[in-house]
């Protein structure tokens, strides 16, 4: 599939992007202060919420280009620093804390935040490269599954060990490491069973809209191969 995109209409769709990463981050960021138990394992409700990301950016690289992709991370990265410190800041194991407590520096706050930062900034460059790699072959599954993989593993490894390794959260130092673990399985079964079927769907009905939408642009417009 070709698509021919305007100048204002390739902005329009970073700037939506790179708005609904943001809105995901924030949701994440909250949810992944709510632990709970499933069968005896301990994991987060950040574990729900998160593929989102991935779901959209597959879907970025597989019609617009890994091109794009990469600048809608360029153009979340930094509201979603500001957003992770945020909420980090304001809600404390899930409770709202109060605007009073933006005048303190919190050691384990900026940590959680750096670590968030970094999880979506790595995670998402590896997901958008290994989606790139794989994008041409047959079977449309394939990559955004291998993606997912890959882009999860990091992404839950980073955030885990730089925001709760050795913090000052007892609860999270102790048991970090196997709840990211079990983070990463309940991700990796929410992508590829509820999310890969979603993607399928979405990939199809984007691709007629977008044709459909971008009928017509002038041939000036900025032109994208899938």
């Amino acid at each position: 599939m070709s698509l021919s995109l305007s100048p204002a209409q390739w902005l329009r769709i970073v700037v939506v992007l790179a708005c609904l990463h943001v809105l995901v981050i924030a949701a994440s960021n909250y949810l992944v202060q709510l632990p709970f138990t499933l069968f005896g394992w301990h994991t987060t409700w950040g574990a729900f919420s998160f593929p989102f990301i991935f779901l959209v950016s597959d879907l970025t690289v597989r019609l617009l280009g890994g091109a794009t992709a990469r600048r809608v991370v360029a153009s979340a990265m930094g509201p979603a620093l500001i957003v992770s410190y945020l909420f980090s800041v304001l809600y404390v194991d899930g409770r709202f804390a109060g605007f009073e407590s933006l005048t303190e520096f919190n050691t384990l706050v900026a940590r959680i935040a750096l670590a968030s930062f970094c999880a979506y900034l790595f995670g998402q460059l590896l997901d958008i490269g290994v989606f790139q790699r794989l994008r041409t072959l047959r079977q449309w599954w394939v990559a955004p599954t291998t993606s997912t993989v890959f882009g999860n593993a990091l992404d839950t490894l980073l955030f885990f060990s730089i925001a709760f390794a050795g913090s000052s959260n007892t609860f999270m130092a102790e048991h970090w490491l196997e709840i990211a673990c079990v983070d990463y399985v309940f991700k990796l079964l929410i992508s590829l069973c509820l999310f890969l079927p979603l993607y399928g769907a979405l990939l199809a009905l984007l691709s007629r809209y977008l044709l459909t939408a971008t009928a017509g642009t002038p041939s000036r417009a900025y032109r994208f191969s899938r």
